[in-house]
């Protein structure tokens, strides 16, 4: 026999799956760790990213999540991205990392871009740890 909830229990029960719906976001769906693994396989190779990292090949890493675009010191950057007028956020990278060259034409990035959906959000979640 299945018993049917009443007005209020059908009130608290989708008021506790709003709550845990509004609890979810992109970022936290990243394991950190596993952005650690991915960072260091796909952009070590020319972003540091650790505070006060020296420039590679491209801008260090660390503080990335929340700067502005095109502001390291002593980075050559591209017209196009010290144009680009925007702050690096979790939806930002979600955008540029899996083709930077075709999010922001002119850039001087030439990796071709991030395509692996959970490798993405683990990379932004392990991004947003370096503070």
């Amino acid at each position: 026999m299945v018993r049917v909830l009443t007005r209020p229990e059908r009130r608290v029960a989708a008021l506790l799956i709003a709550l845990g719906l509004m609890s979810a976001s992109p970022a936290a769906a990243g394991d950190p760790g596993k952005g650690r693994a991915v960072f260091a396989s796909q952009c070590s190779s020319c972003h540091s990213n650790t505070r006060n990292g020296p420039v590679i090949l491209g801008p260090p890493l660390f503080g990335v999540v929340g700067r502005k675009a095109g502001t390291v010191p002593g980075f050559a950057y591209s017209s196009a991205m010290k144009a680009a007028g925007f702050a690096w956020g979790p939806d930002r990278l979600h955008a540029y990392l899996p083709g930077p060259r075709d999010y922001l034409p002119g850039v001087r990035m030439t990796y071709n871009g991030l395509k692996n959906p959970a490798q993405l959000e683990d990379l932004i979640a392990y991004l947003g740890t370096l503070k």
